[in-house]
């Protein structure tokens, strides 16, 4: 059997929309990779002994184009989860600068001017009705 009809083979099997099926489903990565081999292990061990030093560096280069792809994707993954945290602290700075527009402290100050004020228009009114009472006994 060719190298290039294990590798056909394998690659089939290792279809990318059933493994993202079975991620979804909850496998595991290495519970994957493990039942691949265990389906595939006559391919795999003739394909080990079909692989040559060349093969190996092919193999070393595809492995690091897997890793790159990997950080790529982590990367945008980050750039999302950089965009919702800045869009939380967007939020959360309108929600403290609504707080900020009316401190606790000018409460306190609205309310002693306001009952000051209400203190001399009672006072003002209790004057009032003292001095009717006068004028009129």
């Amino acid at each position: 059997m060719s190298i290039n009809k294990i590798l056909h083979d394998l690659d089939k099997s290792w279809e990318r929309d059933a493994i993202l099926l079975k991620i979804k489903n909850g496998l595991d990565t290495d519970q994957i990779v493990n039942e691949f081999f265990i389906n595939n292990d006559e391919q795999l061990k003739k394909l080990d002994t079909l692989i040559k030093p060349e093969h190996l560096d092919l193999l070393n280069q595809v492995e690091k184009l897997s890793t790159c792809e990997s950080k790529l994707i982590n990367k945008i993954k980050n750039l999302n989860n950089l965009k919702k945290s800045q869009n939380h602290k967007i939020i959360n700075e309108n929600k403290f600068s609504l707080s900020n527009k009316v401190p606790t402290n000018k409460i306190g100050l609205l309310m002693i001017n306001w009952s000051n004020k209400f203190i001399v228009v009672v006072l003002l009114l209790i004057s009032a009705i003292a001095l009717s009472k006068q004028a009129f006994v």
